[in-house]
């Protein structure tokens, strides 16, 4: 495997001076950059042109991970040339939040399934139910494929996001990429580091991943009164105080942040399920479990690879990045002391994770964690 890195910034332009290095052999280009730097679209035809056999592939941001730093409003290319790994990429458009299971499901079923051994998804981060969707492309896909990825971001504006995938930067879009190759060895976690408070209450009222009421009282209220004056700033200050939730089928650690707020219905709006009969416990930082919970990630993930990883795509929650500011490389500095010096690390902060907690657990859709995926070819 041999990747090409490179970031642009208004200030230094391409710092690794010109693209194209591998141009005439890479099979996928990952992108990931803020949506007003996405929205110029002459960066996106000079990536395009550089790399003209790749599949382009990749989603707006809160933030862009480019080796062990952190900037915002830059673009981040990830070229790889695999030898022996084929790449295949597929997207759909998501009709309404209600479409997250079935979009899932076309994505799985336009992947041919021989030879397929991971997917990595690239989803809009506001318009989808990313547990629906989750649902749906393992339930199509073969059981031994693993699937990572995550959903894109806005910064703290919530605004709007988008994805690509060989096309130009669109919203209301998901987008996947399938490695097909039995030397590909693949490795994935997730963690958080969050510490609970306050009493758990049950869910009595949702709808998918909108939440009503907790304990028959509504949910906004209820939130609003623990929030005190964060709750002006609601939905951004929400991801300060993260919900983690118990399902009445004993999963557990499964963490949501809000995504939007209806002050008519009292309600919130979360970026996976918020199921009826859950239970629901408020979370607070804890800035150095917060960091353990990267380099715990990072060693579970470096076991599913022999040797140190070639790449490592990190995501990131939006949250953390609020919570841990200036402190906020430290947790990719953790990532690197782990995995080693010649990974290459690359990635976003999201406003959704998707991966297993461990190898060989049930894939989840997960707020709050670092997600790693780890490469290798054999």
């Amino acid at each position: 495997m041999f990747v090409e890195h490179n970031r642009w910034t208004s200030a230094r332009g391409w710092e690794s001076g010109s693209l194209g290095h591998i141009a005439s052999g890479a099979q996928l280009v990952l992108l990931f950059g803020s949506r007003e730097v996405l929205g110029q679209g002459r960066h996106v035809e000079h990536v395009r042109a550089a790399f003209p056999g790749a599949h382009v592939v990749g989603c707006s941001t809160a933030g862009e991970i480019h080796g062990t730093e952190v900037t915002d409003d830059s673009l981040v290319v990830t070229a790889v040339r695999f030898e022996h790994t084929r790449v295949e990429t597929a997207k759909t458009r998501v009709e309404g939040g209600a479409d997250g299971f079935g979009a899932g499901q076309r994505l799985g079923r336009s992947l041919a399934h021989a030879g397929l051994v991971h997917v990595f998804v690239l989803s809009d981060g506001l318009g989808v139910n990313g547990s629906e969707l989750v649902r749906g492309l393992t339930e199509t896909l073969p059981p031994e494929v693993s699937l990572t990825g995550g959903l894109s971001g806005d910064g703290a504006a919530f605004a709007q996001t988008v994805v690509l995938c060989d096309g130009p930067p669109e919203t209301n879009v998901v987008a996947a990429v399938g490695f097909y190759g039995a030397r590909l060895e693949v490795g994935y976690a997730s963690q958080g580091g969050w510490d609970p408070f306050g009493p758990e209450r049950l869910i009595t009222r949702s709808q998918g991943n909108v939440l009503f009421e907790l304990d028959r009282r509504s949910a906004l209220d209820l939130y609003k009164s623990y929030l005190g004056a964060h709750s002006a700033g609601l939905p951004a200050t929400g991801l300060l105080f993260p919900l983690s939730l118990r399902t009445a089928d004993g999963q557990t650690g499964l963490v949501r942040t809000i995504l939007a707020v209806n002050e008519a219905e009292g309600s919130m709006t979360f970026a996976g399920d918020m199921p009826e009969g859950a239970y629901a416990r408020l979370m607070r930082a804890n800035f150095d479990r917060l960091i353990d919970g990267s380099t715990g990630a990072a060693r579970s993930s470096a076991a599913g690879v022999r040797g140190e990883p070639d790449l490592a795509i990190l995501i990131s929650c939006v949250g953390r990045k609020l919570v841990l500011k200036q402190r906020i490389e430290e947790e990719v500095e953790g990532v690197r002391d782990v995995l080693g010096p010649r990974t290459l690390l690359t990635g976003f902060y999201s406003y959704g994770e998707i991966s297993p907690f461990t190898p060989g657990a049930k894939c989840s859709l997960h707020n709050q964690t670092m997600t790693i995926t780890t490469f290798k070819e054999r």
